[in-house]
């Protein structure tokens, strides 16, 4: 007669596990933390403090972009902080969220420092190194869903606020043609929407916008060239940051688009958003192929960013560099035609005057 099977160790006591030796962890998420980064580190750090009773701080590079991710902070309160330089680690684990360790787009990869952890659901890119932990789920679509099914495994308590983020999070991570659900983010899903509160996630979802932000929309509209089934919009301004990702949402729900590249500068630096429709080709990797050399860049099959550090000398995107951002798309979208038609012509806007 056959015994009762030993249960499986879930993988959220295995972390707990390999982190308990340590004094203290870094959480970190990468650079310009999206929803999904902030809320997973957040549910992740708040697992690891109530478990093992251990100092944790939550942190990321740069800022928070986009509107509603910005009025999400606001309302909800995460314990994220953003930070210019990486803090002195030591002897302290670290744990990656909603990143790769092979990947530059965090804090820590310029000290080439190994992390302890990774919680992902990107896919992988380039080869990993051996790590003590390493929960990677390329078909869940949001890492979100992995953090919160932490929570559930280890039977804590769900409280609204964490719950509201990491709903967010989720919702935010399937827009567009992201919009495929494993049997995990269902569940988590029904689970966070238990528990989360409706209204404050319906006035982060409608976040108020800023004056400058229409006019970087009537701009954008009328700098958008089409290239065959590729656009390519590269803003004369940028007054509200998260305009440049939320152009790029815009244009792909356009029917005769494929593949849209969007850029602006922002600061001193040049930020880029690629999107791509459910039947076109992979967002992350035109990202980085377009990128190679000048950035970084990386993403999910149909939603991907990336930075070229330094590029803004003023507002706009320089003459030259505007050429090499036009030449490398088209080539990397394998369209041979150089001259673009405007998505909105001049005539019509004057004629509608």
């Amino acid at each position: 007669m056959g015994g009762m099977g030993t249960p499986r160790t879930t993988r959220s006591s295995r972390l707990l596990k390999v982190l308990a030796d340590f004094e203290q962890v870094f959480v970190v998420a990468h650079n310009h933390p999206d929803p999904d980064a902030v809320a997973s580190g957040w549910a992740v750090s708040w697992m690891i403090r109530e478990k093992l009773g251990k100092p944790v701080r939550l942190i990321g590079g740069g800022d928070i972009l986009r509107a509603e991710n910005r009025h999400m902070i606001k309302l909800l309160e995460p314990p994220i902080e953003l930070v210019r330089e990486p803090p002195e680690i030591g002897q302290a684990a670290v744990v990656l969220v909603d990143c790769a360790a092979g990947q530059q787009n965090h804090l820590l990869a310029a000290n080439d420092l190994q992390p302890t952890a990774v919680i992902d659901h990107h896919p992988p890119h380039g080869p990993s190194p051996r790590l003590a932990f390493r929960d990677v789920r390329p078909r869940a679509a949001a890492t979100a869903s992995i953090a919160a099914s932490y929570l559930r495994e280890q039977k804590l308590p769900l409280e609204a606020k964490m719950a509201t983020a990491l709903l967010f999070a989720v919702r935010t991570e399937t827009r567009g043609s992201e919009t495929h659900y494993s049997r995990l983010d269902r569940s988590m899903l029904l689970w966070l929407t238990e528990h989360a509160d409706p209204s404050r996630l319906a006035e982060i979802e409608s976040a108020p916008l800023s004056p400058g932000y229409y006019g970087d929309l009537v701009l954008a509209l009328q700098s958008t060239f089409i290239y065959d089934d590729a656009a390519l919009c590269l803003l004369p301004r940028a007054t509200a940051p998260e305009i440049v990702a939320e152009v790029a949402d815009l244009l792909i729900r356009c029917r005769s688009i494929r593949r849209v590249l969007c850029g602006a500068v922002v600061q001193e630096d040049l930020l880029v958003s690629v999107r791509t429709s459910e039947d076109g080709p992979d967002a992350a990797e035109l990202a980085r192929t377009t990128l190679a050399g000048l950035g970084s860049a990386g993403g999910h099959r149909y939603r991907a960013g990336g930075k070229i550090p330094g590029a803004g000398g003023g507002q706009k995107i320089a003459e030259d560099l505007q050429d090499q951002l036009r030449t490398r798309w088209l080539d990397a979208c394998g369209v041979d035609r150089q001259r673009g038609t405007r998505l909105v012509p001049k005539r019509e806007i004057v004629e509608n005057l």
